[in-house]
């Protein structure tokens, strides 16, 4: 599938903030399920953007205005062709050993009721219990914008049995951690069918490393594993390690953010331009 992409953020102060630094995981890696075509990052303002790599091999950029700034829009466009490997990932440099990702972290960390739920999954078959665990969240969790938040851990979204993809992916993780299962964050894209290429915010789901297959990518969010429908960005042990965007600044007060991310395959794009 040949996935297109544009994101915008954009970061408006009531005064001009000075000493702005962006740290932008917005790149996609190539693998061989997913081949980049082009890509792009631009600003609406001066400065300069270094390119680098982090502890889990993302792509990172630091992008550093010239000077004081008032708004800082941060604009990604992109190309990349997937194929569907039945969420079986291959062809990536693991720079780190499975055993990281068993850490829970303040995001992941299990209080009685994730521990309830873990017994629930029989850990004998890693690919079993995880495909068991996808489908549980995909049933139990309804999908809500409007009862958690960026800092929101796994045992407050499963206590309300709501959240968004980033929390049906802590849980996940606290749970397979629980069960021994090495697993990760991912962020990234996913082009829907129902219509909406539209979102205010990129797509998440977890990854976990399964014996005689290594990493695979599931969805509890969507109750499946990743197609080609899926654009892997970058990974972690939490929401943290993987943000598309994080930041820090001097001064600006009150600070408001607008994030618009439109993924759409390339057949959505060319009925889009016909309709």
């Amino acid at each position: 599938m040949r996935i297109r992409v544009d994101y915008s953020t954009i970061y408006e102060y009531a005064q001009a903030a000075s000493d702005v630094l962006q740290l932008l995981r917005v790149q996609p890696a190539g693998h061989d399920g997913q081949h980049i075509v082009h890509w792009r990052i631009d600003s609406e303002v001066d400065g300069h953007l270094k390119r680098g790599e982090d502890a889990f091999g993302n792509i990172t950029h630091m992008f550093y205005p010239d000077g004081p700034v008032q708004r800082l829009a941060i604009h990604v466009t992109g190309e990349v062709d997937t194929s569907d490997s039945h969420g079986v990932l291959s062809g990536t440099h693991e720079r780190l050993p499975a055993s990281v990702f068993l850490r829970q972290t303040d995001l992941t960390r299990p209080d009685e009721a994730l521990m309830a739920l873990a017994r629930q999954i029989d850990a004998d078959d890693a690919l079993a219990s995880c495909h068991r665990l996808t489908g549980l969240l995909f049933e139990q969790m309804a999908f809500d914008p409007d009862v958690t938040h960026a800092h929101s851990d796994a045992a407050h979204a499963f206590a309300l049995k709501a959240g968004v993809c980033q929390d049906y992916a802590h849980i996940f993780l606290s749970v397979a951690r629980q069960l021994g299962i090495p697993a990760r964050y991912v962020s990234g894209h996913l082009v829907r069918h129902d219509g909406f290429i539209t979102q205010p915010a990129a797509h998440a789901w977890a990854e976990a490393l399964i014996p005689d297959l290594g990493w695979v990518a599931f969805d509890p969010t969507n109750g499946l594993c990743a197609t080609d429908a899926y654009l892997r960005v970058a990974v972690g042990l939490d929401y943290r390690d993987a943000a598309p965007v994080r930041g820090a600044r001097r001064g600006g007060g009150v600070e408001t953010l607008a994030v618009t991310v439109t993924t759409q395959s390339r057949e959505q794009a060319q009925e889009q331009l016909q309709g």
